[in-house]
């Protein structure tokens, strides 16, 4: 098992190093800040624009924490302040280093308190123009807005909810690896960028590197362990385990920093009452576009059908002649590509890719799963979109967004109270 688990880790170390971010891709790159920040993994960023024009040379302050720091726009309008910890900052834009005939936007906010919020980038975008003026948002507006947004978050949550509910349902392994399976894709697709390949190309890649990492662990390391009838709360571990190392082997070679995917900044569409952005209009395009095409596959394709049957009773399945090994791996397969490409839409949503974002969704992804039912791919579906959906609400209703995770979790428990097997899950009978 030993050496299963260096050869799979070789892989990754493969693909990290054959595509390695280039040196100069920063999250957002800015003369400002002082050598002296450079250190921090911690960042405070955004882009200043008037009339979709960049504006160069205006100084940020970020005061907080006992730190203090300045930035000056670069030629692009992108500016970053460097931070030692995460919290809540003070940012400050001198209004004095701004060109002439340029102000801010009447009712803009400055200086303005920015909170980091599971991301090691907090960003920030100040309104510029005369006559413009920034009205807060209604109840409705808002209610709308978090709306969408928490559909959009709870689609890209199931795409990988599927995946970790088909390797359960098939396996009954609760794989907590499945979070670096999540970062693997969007790891690949950045790194291939940062050298220069079409953006196209990169994504290709990142969905085949979670594919072929999804093949080479149960390849080398599960169905290895199955054969051995290794139990199931040992290979859990197992699982947290390679989640770790794989981890930290992404950190070692891709950084602590927080960066940016091509295209991550873009300008908000107005659809109605909604303000929406072209990345979460397209993940959720993507994402119910792909949920279709898994719910087709599973109901009416042959693998479809020999997969809930695995899943179903793997005994029964196999004395049916159904090859319940090819289904299994065919499984990881699935599981992996949609990881992937949940972790590339997750850079997006986030915005910015680092070492430990999968870590940070999985929790939200095991609450869809339980919530939906365990084994349940419907459920997980289901249960995502509620988890998301929740998740962007809370903040609607007055709960800071440092909590607004803890809500999901809370209603989940509640739930699970009145009925344990989950919303589609079913009844087990225990004797």
């Amino acid at each position: 098992m030993l050496a299963a688990a260096g050869a799979l880790l070789g892989v990754i170390l493969a693909v990290l190093l054959a595509f390695p971010p280039a040196a100069g891709a920063t999250t957002s790159p800015s003369p400002g800040p002082s050598s002296s920040q450079s250190q921090f993994q911690n960042t405070i960023s955004g882009f200043l624009r008037n009339a979709g024009q960049p504006l160069e040379g205006v100084k940020i302050t970020a005061e907080g924490n006992g730190f203090s720091g300045s930035a000056t726009s670069a030629a692009s309008g992108a500016w970053s302040i460097s931070v030692p910890t995460q919290g809540s900052y003070k940012v400050t834009l001198d209004e004095s280093t701004l060109p002439n005939g340029v102000k801010l936007a009447d009712g803009q906010e400055n200086p303005r308190t920015v909170t980091f919020n599971q991301t090691s980038n907090a960003s920030t975008i100040f309104a510029f123009g005369a006559g413009i003026q920034v009205h807060q948002e209604s109840f409705f507006t808002n209610l709308a807005n978090r709306l969408v947004a928490g559909l959009s978050f709870g689609l890209l949550l199931a795409l990988s909810a599927v995946g970790l509910s088909l390797i359960f349902g098939t396996t009954g392994l609760t794989n907590f690896a499945h979070g670096e399976m999540v970062t693997l894709g969007a790891v690949v697709v950045f790194s291939l960028s940062a050298v220069g390949a079409p953006f196209w190309l990169a994504v290709i890649a990142g969905l085949a590197a979670g594919v072929a990492f999804g093949w080479v662990q149960d390849a080398w390391l599960w169905k290895p362990l199955r054969r051995r009838g290794t139990g199931l709360v040992p290979m859990m571990i197992v699982s947290i385990g390679l989640a770790l190392a794989t981890r930290y082997v992404i950190l070692f070679f891709f950084g602590g920093a927080t960066q940016q995917l091509p295209y991550s900044q873009s300008t908000d569409v107005q659809l109605g009452p909604v303000s929406v952005s072209p990345n979460n209009l397209w993940s959720l395009l993507i994402s119910v576009v792909v949920m279709l095409l898994v719910a087709f596959a599973l109901l009416r394709t042959r693998l479809g059908k020999a997969t809930r049957a695995v899943a179903d009773n793997p005994a029964l399945a196999a004395a049916s002649g159904i090859d319940v090994d090819r289904v299994i791996r065919l499984v990881w397969i699935t599981g992996g590509f949609l990881a992937a490409l949940g972790g590339i839409l997750w850079a997006y949503y986030r915005p910015g890719v680092s070492f430990n974002m999968g870590q940070q969704i999985l929790l939200m992804i095991f609450a869809g799963v339980t919530l939906g039912g365990l084994g349940t791919v419907f459920g997980a579906l289901v249960g995502s979109v509620i988890v998301g959906v929740f998740v962007e609400l809370t903040t609607v209703f007055g709960l800071t967004s440092d909590l607004k995770y803890v809500g999901a979790l809370v209603v989940m428990i509640l739930v699970l109270l009145f009925r344990p097997q989950g919303i589609l899950g079913r009844r087990e009978r225990v004797g």
